[in-house]
């Protein structure tokens, strides 16, 4: 198999995590948990794409749904979590932009994930 094969297997295996969320920041409780989740999601390495927001590239399918399971597990009991898994490929497609400029998007990391 040639390294163009192997490329292009890989574009279908390399998965990309969104968590879209949508919490209440009412009360200072409210506000602490909405608080919490963002910093929780950010240690398990989502980056913010836009405010309530994350994503996050996986190496593959089972690594993603180790971070789906990390995510399901400090969801807070008010509001609305939306998990969305993607494939590398899926995510090349996507289109950004800031103003009337079309941006690209972020590179897939280069380093191996072995966790």
């Amino acid at each position: 198999m040639g390294i163009e094969n192997y490329s292009r297997l890989n574009a279908y295996r390399i998965m990309w995590l969104f968590v879209f969320f949508d919490l209440p920041t009412d009360t200072k409780k409210d506000r602490k948990n909405y608080a919490s989740f963002r910093k929780e999601l950010k240690k398990d390495g989502f980056t913010m794409m836009q405010y309530s927001v994350y994503s996050r590239h996986c190496a593959s399918s089972e690594s993603a749904d180790v971070h789906i399971k990390r995510v399901e597990n400090i969801i807070p009991k008010k509001g609305h979590i939306t998990i969305v898994r993607i494939t590398d490929k899926q995510y090349g497609d996507i289109i950004n932009y800031w103003g009337s400029n079309s941006q690209p998007l972020e590179s897939a990391p280069n380093q191996l994930e072995l966790f």
